[in-house]
């Protein structure tokens, strides 16, 4: 139905809601219609900065209750001594 609509057929429209309501009352609705489309996005931006903060205090959370890691740097004065396997013999 509305695919048979053209450019002389939305002109048309215009002039009758133009008409039916008036100049004025038509951009206090448009204005009406960008407040809300601001306050949308708004939302939306401060929804997903939240979601983003929720994210870091649960890695935060995770990485305080992780198990410690054991790590020894090793210095160059170390020595590591290996023990000859079980069963064998040095022939020297």
């Amino acid at each position: 139905m509305l695919n048979n609509i053209g450019l002389p057929g939305l002109l048309l429209i215009a002039v009758v809601v133009l008409v039916l309501f008036g100049r004025g009352k038509i951009s206090s609705l448009m204005g009406e219609v960008g407040k809300g489309i601001t306050s949308f996005k708004r939302g939306v931006a401060e929804g997903s900065k939240e979601e983003e903060e929720k994210d870091a205090e649960t890695r935060a959370v995770e990485n305080q209750t992780a198990a410690p890691r054991d790590v020894t740097p090793a210095t160059s004065d170390e020595t590591v001594v290996v023990p000859p396997k079980s069963g064998t013999t040095d022939k020297a």
